[in-house]
């Protein structure tokens, strides 16, 4: 491919969406949005009829393909029963069972499920339910977190506490909580200064040393297991993992997975924890758990967590809800989407995509421009010789050149990745990757 099949987005639309304030968008710089009119499969298809094969599963959401059919029936039929119900003093069959389902197919021990409506809030959720856990087991001097370095955990404010400092973050520091932090197992970056051949995961240590120092003053450890989305694509050894829940268990702590991106296949297990072989305190899910249909998240514990709530003084329960809390479409459609899993190869389907992205990175390393590629799962990762820096400023000239070629990724600043819907074939897939190699040598990119 050597020319762009779809050129500058038209300037106008035939609706007025003046009144829309998009996020990450700067309001003299940013280029007008893509109208989408609908989607199929991997594609996106503009309003005038540009097509675009949507590379990042439009912000790592959509698991089987857009309008897949058997979710789009499930919400309709859920639709003409029971849209919406209050969730306090209430319950509907869709939650019961989704409930269910979940505690089946996630790691051993993790038994009650609390829903809410998206990833931020699952996190805080799990964060909230933490600290009450620690001060109904009358110890209330753990109110402290540790978080990995490059974390993101989501856009509301004790998220964004645990989260690393970043442009996220930076202007709403007043209203944040301090946090522990340790180093993330960012192999390309070390933070110990070792390769990975003669390294025996030596970045544990400082966080071992926190706890050792801190443990009664630590309610919980949070990590994003095995990848970290929005700090770089970052791809963490499983040895990492494992040890994360040993330091936990040695100095009794709580452990939270945010498995909001890795969970339902992603990294080629149906949660990340698994492939690490361990099972956290509390799991927070979203994006992908309705088949990135409909916003609904899930924060799911051990029945330790849950028993310490029980008590006959009201002033012990959980005070936290939403108004859509477990809404009967979403968790139709996240029923539906297990139903998938059930009845299909998707796992396989993961995959022989892995195996795609592994030739082609293979094909890339070699390349001036590039300084580590990584991979798991439907993850696949190149970052750019260059310091990571969010904006970047190839960033935006490397969006705009692979919308003009038919293909949405929008690279966390110098680190480019591919994280396609399920439904993604391999010519398709391949497509997306041409592209990219032919951005590493373009001169609209690097001579602008």
């Amino acid at each position: 491919m050597s020319s762009p099949v779809n050129g500058p987005a038209p300037s106008t639309l035939a609706w007025d969406q003046r009144a829309v304030w998009h996020p990450y968008t700067q309001m003299y710089s940013a280029p007008p949005p893509l109208a989408i009119a609908r989607g199929e499969g991997a594609w996106l298809i503009a309003e005038d009829g540009r097509r675009y094969l949507d590379a990042i599963a439009s912000w790592w959401v959509t698991l089987h393909g857009h309008a897949e059919p058997a979710i789009v029936d499930a919400i309709a039929r859920q639709a003409r029963e029971l849209e919406q119900v209050i969730f306090a003093g209430c319950t509907h069959r869709p939650a019961a069972e989704l409930a269910a389902r979940l505690t089946e197919i996630l790691p051993a021990g993790l038994s009650r499920v609390f829903y809410s409506d998206n990833g931020s809030t699952a996190v805080e959720v799990a964060l909230k339910m933490a600290l009450q856990y620690w001060r109904l087991r009358r110890e209330p001097a753990r109110t402290r977190f540790l978080a990995l370095e490059h974390a993101y955990h989501g856009d509301t404010v004790a998220a964004m506490s645990v989260s690393a400092p970043s442009y996220f973050t930076a202007d709403f520091q007043p209203l944040l909580f301090p946090v522990l932090r340790a180093p993330a197992a960012w192999c390309y970056r070390c933070p110990v200064g070792l390769s990975r051949a003669a390294c025996e995961i030596d970045c544990l240590q400082p966080m071992e040393t926190l706890l050792a120092a801190q443990a009664g003053q630590i309610a919980a450890v949070i990590v994003e297991p095995l990848l970290q989305g929005a700090g770089g694509m970052i791809v963490h050894p499983r040895e990492f993992l494992a040890g994360v829940r040993r330091l936990c268990d040695q100095y009794g702590v709580l452990l939270i997975a945010d498995e909001v991106l890795t969970g339902f296949g992603r990294t080629g297990a149906m949660f990340a924890c698994e492939l690490a072989g361990i099972t956290p305190d509390i799991i927070c899910l979203s994006k992908g758990l309705t088949g990135g249909f409909l916003p609904l998240s899930a924060t799911v514990t051990t029945e330790a967590v849950y028993q310490a709530f029980l008590s006959p003084r009201p002033e012990h329960a959980f005070f936290h809800g939403h108004s859509f809390t477990a809404n009967p479409l979403g968790c139709a459609a996240a029923l539906a989407s297990l139903q998938i899993f059930a009845e299909k190869p998707v796992l396989r389907r993961v995959g022989q995509i892995e195996a795609i992205h592994q030739e082609r990175l293979q094909a890339l390393r070699a390349h001036p421009r590039v300084g580590d590629t990584r991979q798991i799962g439907v993850v696949a990762a190149v970052e750019l010789r260059q310091d990571y820096d969010y904006l970047a400023a190839c960033g935006p000239r490397l969006r705009q050149f692979y919308l003009d070629h038919g293909v949405l990724l929008r690279p966390l600043g110098n680190v480019i990745y591919v994280l396609p819907p399920y439904r993604i074939t391999d010519a398709e897939l391949h497509q997306v990757w041409d592209v990219i190699a032919l951005s590493l040598d373009s001169p609209a990119v690097w001579n602008a």
